[in-house]
Formats: structure tokens, C-alpha cells, sequence
């Protein structure tokens, strides 16, 4: 048996919780009354359905910048103008030419395991009837991006590895910092075989759908604006 060994190379902090918010955990069900002392010491691990929970009981809010990895709800930092014209670009460009054969998803959860439900910038995804209500798996999934600012160490260390371990079939992150995009493809354990980088002047597309061709300066910010 082989054992996967996933990087911790950028992780960002656990979300506290106050006393208050561990007797509102208690009152949802969340967890039981004896488990308060490690929720708020940060030794409490939750799975998707408890994290969803704390948003239906008032606890997690849509707009709460934090995704559930390996159990833990980290903090993401806020989006800076430079990151979120880039998410614009992007899903400018995909949308159209993949209207009826995808769905293209703006920083919405994915559901990697029981413990894991990142929040990529942009997920393109299986298309499916609009009846089909659930959350997406990773082989419902074409293509992750993340746009990397702040959080390039965590994007392409240990968020990338979570992605290659569930068989993500292919990330791309832009760092906006160099200007540059790395696409990362052909998971195997905890990372992928095959990487190559595009820069301004070139041009990339998903391996999924290869007629879909972008240009990188179309979607990466003027040098100097990333924050």
C-alpha cells in the first residue's frame, strides 16, 4: 500500500471560535457538549455536512472568506482588486464558448472528501440538468483554477497537493506576481507529472477542451498591481 504524504507548505490559519459560538454549535447539533473544550482549543476536526451546518445556524456567513481542508476551517485573506479582475477576466472568457458543454463556477466549493470542500476561484465542471441539485465531486471536474496572489505558497503547495490526491485532473495557478500561469495536469498521490508555465505573449487552454484557447495577458493584471 502506498502511502500519500500531503505538504502543509502555506496553510493558512484555523478560524477560531468563541465560547458563544460553541454553545450555538452545541444548540445546532453541531457537536455534543463535551467536545467545546476541543473546538475551542482547535482540536476538533469537522466534515462537510457539519460545515455546512454552521451556515444554516448562523455561524459561518455566505460571505466568510474560510474553506474546509483536512477537517480544519482556515482563514483566506480578503480579495484584492488585482485577484478579482483577474476571476472577472477568466469567467469572461470561458463562459461563452462553454455555454451548454460545462459549467463554469466563480469561488464555490467543490467537494474533494468528507473533510475537504475548497473554494476555488474558478471550477469548470461537468454540466448537469439544473434538477440536479448536489455538490460537485472531483470527477465532475475539467479544470480548478486559482488565482494566486497573498496565497501563492498555500495554492501551489498545500492546496495543490489536496487536489492532486483527490484526482483533480488539472490545475491551473495564476500568479500574478511573476504574470505568469502554471498548468498542472496528470495527478499522481500527491502531485502532478506533467507542469508547464505560460507567460504573457502566450497562449493556454484546458486539456479538457482544447478549442477553448486564451490568451494570458487577456486575464493577467498589469505588472505591478498584485497585491
Amino acid at each position: 500500500m502506498t502511502t500519500t504524504t500531503l505538504t502543509m507548505v502555506g496553510m493558512p490559519p484555523p478560524r477560531p471560535f468563541t465560547v458563544e459560538e460553541c454553545a450555538a454549535l452545541v444548540r445546532a447539533g453541531i457537536i455534543d457538549a463535551n467536545e467545546r473544550a476541543d473546538v475551542l482549543a482547535g482540536r476538533r476536526r469537522f466534515n462537510v455536512d457539519e460545515y455546512m451546518a454552521m451556515e444554516r445556524a448562523g455561524i459561518l456567513h455566505e460571505d466568510d472568506r474560510v474553506e474546509l481542508i483536512d477537517g480544519e476551517i482556515i482563514i483566506m485573506p480578503p480579495i484584492g482588486d488585482p485577484h478579482a479582475v483577474s476571476t472577472d477576466w477568466l469567467t469572461r472568457l470561458f463562459v461563452p464558448p462553454l455555454i451548454g458543454r460545462a459549467i463554469v463556477r466563480v469561488q464555490g466549493a467543490i467537494r474533494l472528501h468528507d473533510r475537504s470542500a475548497p473554494q476555488p476561484d474558478i471550477a469548470v465542471l461537468r454540466e448537469r440538468p439544473l434538477s440536479e441539485v448536489g455538490p460537485y465531486f472531483p470527477p465532475d471536474v475539467h479544470l480548478v483554477i486559482e488565482v494566486a496572489d497573498s496565497t501563492l505558497a498555500y495554492d501551489r503547495g498545500a492546496k495543490l497537493a489536496r487536489y492532486a490526491a483527490a484526482g483533480i485532473p488539472e490545475v491551473w495557478i495564476v500568479n500574478l506576481r511573476a504574470r505568469e500561469v502554471t498548468s498542472y495536469a496528470e495527478p499522481s498521490g500527491a502531485e502532478y507529472a506533467a507542469v508547464h508555465t505560460y507567460r504573457a505573449g502566450e497562449s493556454i487552454s484546458p486539456r479538457a477542451f482544447p478549442d477553448v484557447i486564451l490568451a494570458v495577458a487577456d486575464f493577467m493584471p498589469p505588472s505591478g498591481e498584485a497585491s
